[in-house]
């Protein structure tokens, strides 16, 4: 490459939102620096994820080429030419130090600065207030009638949301989508993987995963099912899925360890699935299968073909468990409002 772009995120937690910006520099070498967890708990507040997950999961963004770890929140020049960096990138909005300084101040006075238009309505900030927004209601007011009026209104309007996802505001384009998947088909040799889930809230766990799943054959083909928001919370209750299904299909599709995604997966891995995608493995993790509506084995069908295998990936990371550490993080910051 040319050119090298220096991405420059503390990427809390990890969406659509921070991969619209880094698919727009494909042509260049990325260099993303994460930035320490000290210094984005002293600008931002505590980050959702620790610095060695961060690094992990930035690591596994396809168009990433290189990391820079413990990066200082202020870029500067002196910071560009260490790393023979060209420019700096960052979305449109606005980052400020804690004492209300522009954060890229220096590199945009030496012309050294590029932007990259955010995608609308999905943002850290956004995600995490629908986690609260879970907090609020104990995860167990489903039954209750705001929240029936709120399913009621779904698809009446613009003010409609999804009642699976709360707030979200996230439009799905074919371009965007076009953007983050590789266009790529199987290959003679390849082996055709197919693993199925909600996948919400894409982390580490599901990073290590899917690479654990990759390492499965010399040449992998790994296909992922996404399962509609309403499948997703018929079988994990409370107000998940977190993200929508526009949302997690972006997330899923930026992972290197992934060559396609099913939109809207059926949740029983069919005879007519696996001989429509040649699929030669079905995998899943080691988290509990949930029964299919009738209470049927929703992977009946691999298993009697000898064909499902079951993949530790040795992380027991889970979105219920980032959703706690949102939780903890926040009733530690806001000790009055929960008190109340």
């Amino acid at each position: 490459y040319s050119k090298h772009g220096h991405h420059d995120s503390s990427i809390v937690n990890k969406h659509g939102h921070h991969d619209s910006s880094i698919v727009n520099m494909v042509i260049m070498t990325l260099i993303i620096p994460p930035h320490p967890v000290g210094e984005i708990s002293q600008h931002k507040g505590p980050p959702v994820f620790t610095q060695d997950e961060r690094y992990k999961m930035v690591r596994a963004i396809k168009w990433v080429d290189e990391i820079v770890e413990g990066a200082p929140y202020v870029t500067t020049l002196e910071t560009l030419d260490k790393y023979t960096s060209d420019f700096c990138v960052h979305g449109d909005d606005i980052t400020l130090t804690v004492d209300g300084k522009d954060t890229y101040e220096e590199v945009k006075r030496s012309g050294r600065y590029r932007e990259c238009k955010r995608t609308q309505g999905v943002s850290t900030t956004d995600l995490v207030g629908r986690m609260l927004l879970m907090t609020k209601t104990h995860h167990s007011n489903i039954g209750h009638s705001d929240y029936q009026q709120h399913t009621d209104n779904f698809g009446k309007g613009p003010k409609g949301h999804s009642p699976w996802t709360g707030v979200s505001q996230f439009l799905q384009t074919s371009q965007k989508i076009i953007q983050f998947a590789s266009g790529q088909e199987p290959q003679p040799g390849d082996t055709i993987i197919y693993v199925a889930g909600a996948f919400d809230l894409f982390h580490i766990g599901h990073v290590d995963f899917l690479e654990a799943v990759s390492r499965l054959s010399d040449k992998p083909y790994v296909i992922v099912g996404l399962h509609f928001d309403q499948e997703v919370n018929r079988y994990k209750g409370k107000n998940y899925p977190i993200m929508n299904v526009h949302e997690r299909t972006l997330s899923v599709l930026a992972c290197r360890y992934v060559s396609e995604v099913v939109i809207g997966a059926p949740y029983a891995v069919t005879r007519e699935l696996l001989d429509h995608f040649k699929v030669d493995l079905v995998c899943h993790g080691k988290t509990e299968v949930h029964p299919d509506k009738d209470g049927s084995d929703p992977y009946a069908e691999p298993r009697k073909k000898g064909i499902l295998h079951t993949v530790d990936s040795m992380n027991s990371l889970t979105t219920d468990s980032i959703v706690q550490r949102i939780i903890k993080n926040s009733k530690e910051s806001h000790p009055l409002y929960y008190s109340q």
